[in-house]
């Protein structure tokens, strides 16, 4: 299972950045970097970073993959695509981390008279 940690390592700050900053260029949309998965294996290899933000109009949360290298200007950073999840797997969409939660929430309800919140095998 993997682990999830909001804060991210002081080591891998800077790199996270710089992968968050190109993800937020590439989609034309401001995203957040609101945790690390596997942080202790991030050190060798490819950055595995939660994103939230709006992606076609929806607020969503994004398990997003990155190999950053360290260059003369900053970082290059590629985005390491993923296949398509199987039929019945659990996809990279998740739930936002708890602080982001209350944020969003407070947002909708805000927005609307009437909020129906679906919870689905720990998802929402």
């Amino acid at each position: 299972m993997p682990s999830i940690q909001e804060t991210i390592p002081d080591h891998l700050a800077e790199a996270a950045e710089a992968a968050r900053a190109w993800f937020s260029a590439d989609q034309g949309s401001e995203f957040k970097l609101t945790g690390i998965v596997d942080p202790a294996e991030s050190f060798d290899g490819p950055l595995q970073l939660i994103l939230c933000g709006t992606q076609a109009g929806q607020e969503v949360c994004l398990r997003e993959r990155f190999d950053i290298r360290r260059a003369a200007s900053g970082f290059d950073v590629a985005h390491i695509e993923e296949a398509p999840p199987e039929f019945g797997s659990v996809a990279p969409r998740l739930d936002p981390p708890p602080g982001e939660r209350a944020g969003w929430i407070d947002d909708v309800i805000a927005r609307h008279d009437f909020t129906v919140v679906l919870f689905y095998r720990g998802f929402w």
